[in-house]
């Protein structure tokens, strides 16, 4: 659905999705890196588990929730990716220590 365009020449970022390597740009953000490399669902709900996609990314839903490095209920659209991040789909409510 999303596609980078032809003439990004933005430095190239390489990030851990769910221990998979993806390439992102610098200057992205979570949310927009994933979905530029085709991964749709952020999070999963805490009472239905149902699937859940960035729709403001701006901040205000709060629908982008992923763990980066570890830590839980990360705004992926505010959150700029950085070399080497981790970044984990949030599956239900946030776990205790995460």
């Amino acid at each position: 659905m999303f596609k980078r365009s032809d003439h990004d020449t933005r430095p190239i970022v390489r990030i851990l999705v769910e221990g998979t390597a993806v390439e992102a740009r610098a200057g992205d953000t979570v949310s927009a890196a994933l979905l530029a490399s085709g991964r749709d669902v952020r999070r999963l709900t805490a009472v239905s588990g149902a699937p859940r996609l960035p729709y403001c990314m701006m901040g205000v839903c709060f629908d982008c929730l992923v763990t980066i490095d570890g830590v839980g209920n990360r705004q992926g659209c505010l959150v700029p990716v950085a070399d080497g991040m981790r970044i984990e789909i949030q599956k239900g409510k946030r776990e205790i220590g995460r």
